[in-house]
């Protein structure tokens, strides 16, 4: 490589140093993938060449003169020697100067090539998701997975969902992980895929899934670390593994969720909205500790954005805030008002969705709990499975106060995530700062019948029906 940096001669010695120093790293963004290059600046450019296109003749390799010259020349010998001594003094910095710069661009093109060998992307336009830039995870191979997971054998999944399965594998290493496998019949999982991989190889943290890998030769495959236990609903809406959830264990997990939600709305580098969060999609480590999963259908906010507006609402009924049920804001609070339902499941050991009792009176949890706070007897709404073991009345209220708090009607008046953090660390639920609970934005009465403060409208029979499987539920409104 040949490089010269030409300065007009109105610019200072310090000045065309500092030009050089600001052309240098412009050079790779500006000329790679060309042989040669111009940066130009105020007054001076520098050039990059792979063949020597200047030539630099320096006064002081010259011949020395055959015979001295006469004497009544003798000052213009000496203006001469001093044109000498200062083309010599600024020669040698030149001369070194392109030598740094050659050194320079031969380190910056040459990590440059190398990084752009490691990449692989398939689709230039699906580099950046919504101003957040891809993070390539660990390439895994397909045959690889089939060998881990028995060829997706049905003894090894672990569950299913809209976007499609996910089965349970072995490294040769014997290390244990969870494959999702896209569904070939899935319209929307390759948006979900995509969004994943997007978001999930950024966000670190212990209460979130981490991401290890992808695979997209033949299928499209996400390879996470694998939770033995699987999700919370698989041990609190059932009967017999419900009872090895005690309130400690469910405390401490109430306190992980939450502090995931931290990470993702406040820590993180990215402000991120899950928008599906529900038990389902809390799964359980060894130790049953939490970490948030599924970031298919999640919602990344750049600078200092907040809230948007989305056309078609995702996600389950049930745990779906008002505001963004009806008209498809997202904001943080969106995931507070899920937090908030999945916080009263935790105490009452009932989903949300469903009727409280099979009686024909029955009502919803968010009903019954605000019934019974408003009666000061939230201690019937406990798990009765609770009841046998002791547990501190304060910090079971002050669970009832949070969650309450959370699924209020107004965005505005439900905590953020910090503030919740910090009101679980106080077990006081009778704290002055606190503003008191009012009611919830959907209450179901008998029959389940939806009485809502919200004031715009009635859904339809269709539109209240709850999934089963807890499949996300893409559209509200009908075509």
């Amino acid at each position: 490589m040949h490089g010269l940096l030409q300065c007009m001669r109105d610019r200072t010695a310090a000045e065309c140093s500092r030009c050089l120093q600001e052309s240098i790293p412009r050079l790779p963004s500006c000329c790679y993938g060309n042989q040669g290059g111009v940066v130009l600046g105020y007054n001076c450019n520098l050039r990059v060449e792979i063949y020597t296109y200047y030539d630099l003749a320096l006064d002081g390799d010259a011949p020395p003169p055959l015979a001295p010259p006469p004497s009544s020349f003798v000052g213009e010998s000496k203006r001469g020697k001093k044109r000498i001594d200062v083309a010599l003094a600024v020669a040698l910095p030149v001369g070194t100067v392109l030598v740094a710069v050659v050194v320079v661009l031969g380190v910056l093109l040459c990590r440059r090539n190398k990084s752009n060998r490691k990449k692989t992307q398939p689709d230039n336009n699906n580099s950046k998701e919504g101003g957040v830039r891809y993070v390539e995870p660990e390439q895994f191979n397909v045959a690889m997975l089939r060998a881990a997971t028995n060829n997706f054998s049905e003894e090894n999944k672990l569950g299913e969902g809209g976007f499609g399965e996910v089965f349970k594998g072995i490294l040769p290493d014997r290390e244990e992980i969870a494959v999702k496998r896209l569904s070939q019949n899935s319209s929307q999982g390759f948006h979900e895929l995509k969004n994943e991989l997007v978001l999930a190889a950024k966000l670190k943290h212990r209460n979130l899934v981490q991401l290890l890998g992808v695979c997209l030769q033949e299928e499209k495959l996400l390879i996470y670390e694998y939770m033995p236990n699987r999700s919370l609903d698989t041990f609190l809406f059932d009967p017999v593994r419900r009872q090895q959830l005690d309130w400690s264990r469910r405390f401490a997990i109430i306190c992980g969720i939450a502090r995931g939600l931290l990470y993702l709305h406040e820590e993180s580098r990215l402000k991120v909205i899950h928008r599906d969060l529900k038990p389902s999609n809390v799964l359980l480590d060894a130790d049953m500790n939490p970490k948030i999963s599924d970031f298919g259908l999640a919602r990344a906010f750049g600078g200092d954005q907040s809230r948007d507006i989305t056309r078609r609402p995702v996600g389950t009924l049930g745990y779906m805030s008002p505001e963004y049920a009806y008209w498809g804001h997202v904001s943080t609070k969106s995931d507070m008002f899920s937090f908030g339902v999945i916080v009263l499941e935790m105490v009452t050991g009932r989903r949300n969705n469903s009727a409280y009792s099979d009686t024909s009176d029955s009502v919803s949890v968010l009903s019954l709990v605000w019934d019974k706070w408003r009666a000061g007897s939230t201690g019937d709404v406990v798990d009765p499975s609770l009841a046998e073991s002791q547990y501190p009345e304060s910090e079971v209220l002050n669970c009832i106060e949070i969650g309450l708090l959370c699924v209020q009607e107004n965005p505005a008046d439900r905590p953020d995530a910090s503030a919740v953090v910090l009101m679980l660390s106080s077990p006081s639920s009778t704290s002055d700062d606190r503003p008191a609970p009012s009611r919830p934005a959907f209450v179901f009465s008998s029959n389940f019948i939806l009485e809502s403060s919200c004031r715009a409208g009635a859904l339809s029979d269709k539109q209240l029906s709850a999934s089963q499987n807890e499949v996300s539920i893409s559209e509200l409104e009908p075509r």
